[in-house]
């Protein structure tokens, strides 16, 4: 039997493997792209089976690599949080794989897939590298290996300006990212090893060395920040629903359901390992900008019409509700109320894990009809349950997962949440125990608006007519992209339906971060989830299904009684008989209420006027209806930003004289001040 260790180092291994392997197979796409995904799926099994079995045992494990520098190998540890998080990518992994298999192949003989076979690959094992480093230099470059291959995985169809210009804003905040946890790691290995050598870029050193004060929230702001960048937390949100939309479907599943948690898992491991929490504080900023991103980012949702873009904003949403577990494990950690902060860590990694699940199957499900109908703009879509009846059933599941109802998964966490949340009266602090009842406010006005966008989505993509100008030949997809979409759906069912299962095995981790373990059960049977105590709040999915069902039962026997057959006529239409595709509910018009509440956040530009022939004055022949949404922060952070950069560039160029006598006397003036100031 090989330990979870080795099982997670062989998944590696197998995908730099596939990823070298690749390019040998190029002139044969069919075979590379089969290849491929089917070694991506293999390692992933590996992968999920190392992490599984590091979070059941509970222990920890490490080994030291002799590559890298001479003084400085890489050390590598699994233990149960990264085997957590491990198993998340790995089970996401093996899914998209799967589903790649059939989508990627319809890239053939458009453009060549080597470079999607290739980058994926690297992209799949950045991510498990990232999870098992336990030193800060292995961190940092897998770190950078997971930043550059999803890059040149975004900008794969680099032929369309848009996606190179979101490709590169992607690199820009990542690096950006990249050096802030460079600083905060900086601050922990000096700190440990005294700033005299790099005896302290080992996490175990930074674990012992015990810093505190002001340096302790020096580090811990840097290492947060940078890690906001990545996660795509408001307001460092600008390139995520850039990238999302120009990846490719099967990637922009991974980067949201899989890469955005490398991110949350950097931010558990500073904050409840790395770093001991000294104030209250911390996890009242992690919390403030969860709540945050949580209502911008599905506000954000509401006003797209580009089903991915809308898609990537529900990931800022869900960030924001996975950032408001830890940030309530925080608070609850700094006022030494460790049973409470167990809570609160298990409802933002279980929120994890679901998001990974139900965000991938939208994902794939927006792939799919994309590759089905060939654009992603809602308004030319509908009537899709017709014609793809899988795809539609597996994409509708997605859709209640995310706006946790129950019983499917995205209830369970966010549930677990709101008893966090409840708990907050004990907190020794009055301040707190005004503002977080706020905040528990804010996360269900966030649950009902969630709610409201899938309706919109499920409702104009897949009801009603076909709204394009154009009849389109829409298919259903193949078998590899249902059975990806297929597995992702029966996760969201059975991590609903049976929660308490998987928060059991999860307990490791606040035993092994807290010192305290979540008694879920309370003394109850396994269907029953009792997170403080059966009196004060229980919840039993397994009871939520069956009730369910028997109402549907109910319903479909009270109108299948009578004995006479039911009589089917056109649906009213106010007497008007030709109805067509334009008198429905469109994506704009659903969002228009909401647009109207809360559109003093966004930048909106709305007009109609009126074109064609003109009977008269009252009766214009035809209107032209235009609407533009645009991002606030966008304007007020990253544009003057650009702008200031913009014209350093352009005073720097000046300096270019194209004349060998100025560049040696910018030279001559280098050595002058070299020599003055040594």
């Amino acid at each position: 039997m090989q330990s979870p260790l080795d099982l997670s180092i062989a998944s590696v291994i197998v995908l730099l493997c596939a990823s070298a392997a690749a390019p040998l197979l190029s002139s044969k796409q069919k075979h590379l792209v089969t290849f491929t995904f089917a070694a991506s799926a293999f390692a992933s099994l590996l992968a999920f089976a190392g992490g599984l079995s590091a979070l059941y045992g509970g222990a920890a494990e490490s080994v030291k690599l002799l590559i890298g520098l001479p003084d400085l190998p890489f050390y590598l540890r699994l233990d149960p949080l990264s085997g957590f998080f491990i198993m998340v990518v790995a089970a996401l992994g093996f899914c998209v794989s799967i589903y790649s298999i059939g989508y990627v192949r319809s890239f053939i003989g458009r453009r060549s897939v080597t470079p999607l076979a290739v980058f994926y690959c690297l992209f799949m094992a950045g991510m498990l590298l990232v999870l098992l480093s336990d030193d800060a230099y292995s961190f940092m470059v897998s770190w950078e290996l997971m930043a550059l291959s999803s890059f040149l995985l975004v900008c794969f169809e680099d032929e369309r300006p848009q996606n190179r210009k979101a490709a590169f804003i992607y690199l820009l905040i990542a690096h950006i990212g990249a050096i802030l946890i460079l600083l905060s790691f900086g601050l922990l290995a000096g700190n440990a090893a005294g700033f005299t050598d790099f005896s302290g870029y080992t996490f175990q050193a930074m674990r012992e060395s015990g810093i505190s004060g002001g340096w302790a929230s020096a580090a811990f702001l840097l290492g947060f920040f940078g890690f906001a960048a990545k996660a795509g937390v408001v307001p460092l949100h600008a390139w995520l629903p850039e990238a999302h939309p120009a990846a490719p479907s099967n990637v922009s599943a991974l980067m949201s359901g899989a890469m955005l948690k490398t991110a949350v898992y950097g931010m558990a491991r500073l904050s409840f390992d790395l770093l001991p929490v000294s104030a209250w504080w911390w996890g009242g900023l992690v919390l403030t900008l969860g709540l945050i991103s949580a209502l911008m980012g599905v506000l954000y949702a509401l006003m797209q019409h580009d089903l991915k873009r809308l898609l990537a904003y529900h990931s800022v949403e869900n960030i924001g509700i996975i950032l408001i577990g830890l940030g309530l494990a925080m608070i609850f950690t700094s006022f030494n109320m460790p049973l409470m902060a167990a809570l609160a860590l298990t409802a933002g990694l279980y929120h994890t894990l679901n998001h990974a699940m139900f965000k991938g199957l939208l994902f794939m499900g927006s792939g799919a009809v994309l590759h089905a109908t060939g654009q992603r703009n809602m308004e030319g879509m509908g009537g899709l349950i017709h014609r793809m009846p899988w795809t539609a059933p597996l994409f509708l599941v997605g859709c209640l997962s995310i706006s946790a109802l129950p019983p499917l998964n995205g209830f369970v966490s966010e549930w677990l949440t709101f008893q966090s949340f409840l708990l907050s009266p004990v907190l020794p602090s009055r301040l707190l125990n005004i503002l977080i009842p706020l905040g528990a406010a804010m996360l269900a006005l966030t649950g009902v608006l969630a709610a409201a966008c899938f309706v919109k989505v499920f409702g104009v993509v897949f009801l009603g007519r076909w709204r394009g100008r154009h009849k389109t030949e829409v298919h259903e997809v193949g078998w590899s992209m249902r059975a990806g979409m297929g597995l992702t759906a029966f996760a969201c069912i059975a991590l609903g339906v049976f929660p308490t299962l998987m928060i059991d095995m999860m307990n490791s981790i606040p035993g092994a971060m807290l010192g305290v373990k979540l008694d879920v059960h309370r003394g109850l049977s396994w269907i029953w989830l009792a997170p403080v105590s059966a009196e004060r709040a229980s919840y039993s999915a397994p009871i939520a299904l069956l009730g369910i069902c028997a109402a549907i039962a109910a319903a479909y026997i009270v109108a299948h009684a009578r004995k006479t057959a039911v009589r089917r006529a056109p649906a009213w239409d106010c007497g008007f008989e030709k109805m067509t595709s334009r008198m429905q509910y469109n994506a704009t018009s659903f969002s228009m209420p909401i647009r109207r509440i809360f559109g003093f956040l966004f930048s909106i530009k709305e007009g109609a006027r009126a074109s064609g022939k003109h009977p008269s004055a009252f009766f214009p022949g035809k209107y032209t209806y235009t609407l533009r949404v645009r991002d606030r922060l966008w304007y007020f952070f990253y544009k003057p930003a650009a702008d200031v950069s913009f014209w350093l560039a352009r005073k720097a160029g000046k300096l270019q004289h194209g004349r060998i006598q100025i560049y040696l006397l910018y030279s001559f003036v280098t050595l002058i001040a070299l020599l003055v100031f040594a």
